[in-house]
């Protein structure tokens, strides 16, 4: 099949390479033409994708990236794949998705199935995509992304997936597209059936997420490790699933898809108070750490000099979207202290370097890659550990 797929970050470009890899030719469609420029010299940005892998693919012809929406038309199918990220006020944000459906109008003039995979409430394709795109009889289907950055059990091939479509034609193709690089496809009802699978997983991973977040500070006022009775009601073989503390939660899905579900309930009249409220405890959890750090360091961090090691949101990854460090590193500021951050794998951020852990006075650690070097952090008269990684370290 002729493939184009709008969007070429974490979600897209794994579907483009796991496509063009299964014997489909693909355009990977983006507005960025540096990106386009680097991908098209085989330059992979994600940690998903290997470089080698993206060669073989734009060797043998399969795949190429552009800047040229005209590349849309005469496609057999055109995925969307682009970010759904909050507004300031944490609202939905669908001006990507918008775009793209715009693109779509006014570029494929014959009939193609189009898929969204980026994540939104239910109605999304219905009334944002479809509606959007008068006038050619295309295909309409939604099959959100289960991307994992970082993940190495779990990938596009054997994670299952889910298909909605707004006709059974639409099915149809989708579970051919989907199942020539999928070993499992699971057709349900209608899109907005897939639209509220995707945003009520992650919202089930940020509700459990605040609860574990909000024991571990009761554990602390109580002086016991909350990790520690985590890890032994872990121990019961049935009715448990275990979830870790940390110091918030960040990625491109779990801080935003709950705030997706909320919005949508509130235009039905359905308060989703326990929704809000995990938002609420888990955006506190930065504001906590430097609370603890404070008191950990006598009562005031006025003038020390701190480095935050990890400003990724999730251990391996270079992905710093909504980490919960930037809070911490804000807040630590505000305190009084100077503050330097260290990530092997993120070398700028936010118009800053990574610095050396060396020189510290204290050590707050956010996020552990597999190859930092804990000994570094022994110059640090105080650690604090989010992580639970440091035995004996104060921590969440």
């Amino acid at each position: 099949m002729r493939v184009a797929i709008i969007g070429q970050g974490y979600v897209g470009l794994t579907i483009a390479a796991d496509a063009a890899a299964s014997g489909h030719h693909v355009v990977g469609y983006d507005v960025n033409p540096a990106l386009v420029s680097r991908l098209n010299a085989g330059v992979s940005h994600i940690e998903g994708i290997s470089e080698a892998a993206l060669a073989s693919v734009i060797a043998s012809g399969a795949y190429k990236a552009s800047t040229d929406p005209a590349v849309l038309d005469g496609c057999d199918v055109i995925v969307i794949a682009v970010p759904t990220p909050l507004d300031d006020a944490r609202n939905p944000d669908l001006s990507f998705v918008h775009a793209a459906a715009d693109l779509i109008a006014q570029h494929a003039k014959s009939p193609a199935l189009i898929v969204n995979e980026s994540t939104s409430y239910p109605g999304t394709l219905r009334k944002e995509i479809a509606a959007r795109i008068p006038g050619v009889e295309h295909l309409y289907a939604s099959s959100p992304e289960r991307v994992d950055p970082g993940n190495t059990q779990w990938g596009t091939k054997n994670t299952p997936r889910l298909i909605g479509g707004m006709t059974p034609a639409a099915v149809a193709k989708a579970k051919e597209f989907y199942g020539s690089f999928c070993d499992s496809i699971i057709e349900v009802s209608s899109p907005e059936v897939t639209e509220a699978a995707k945003i009520f997983e992650n919202t089930f991973r940020q509700v459990n997420i605040a609860l574990v977040n909000e024991f571990a500070q009761i554990a602390a006022a109580l002086g016991i490790s909350g990790r520690e009775v985590i890890d032994a009601a872990a121990t019961k073989p049935y009715g448990f699933m275990q979830f870790n503390p940390g110091p918030g939660v960040g990625g491109h899905c779990i801080p935003v898809d709950p705030s997706y579900l909320a919005h949508v309930a509130n235009e039905v009249g359905v308060p989703a108070t326990f929704i809000k409220r995990a938002n609420e405890v888990n955006l506190a959890m930065p504001a906590y750490v430097v609370k603890r750090v404070v008191a950990g360091s006598g009562g005031s961090i006025k003038g020390k000099k701190v480095v935050v090691v990890g400003v990724s949101y999730k251990s391996n990854v270079a992905d710093t979207r909504e980490t919960p460090a930037a809070g911490v590193i804000d807040l630590l500021r505000a305190q009084g202290a100077t503050v330097n951050w260290h990530d092997d794998l993120v070398g700028s951020w936010r118009g800053e370097s990574s610095a050396p852990i060396e020189g510290a006075d204290l050590a707050v650690l956010v996020t552990k890659h597999d190859g930092l070097d804990l000994a570094a952090l022994k110059g640090c008269s105080y650690v604090f550990d989010c992580t639970g990684t440091i035995a004996g370290a104060d921590g969440i």
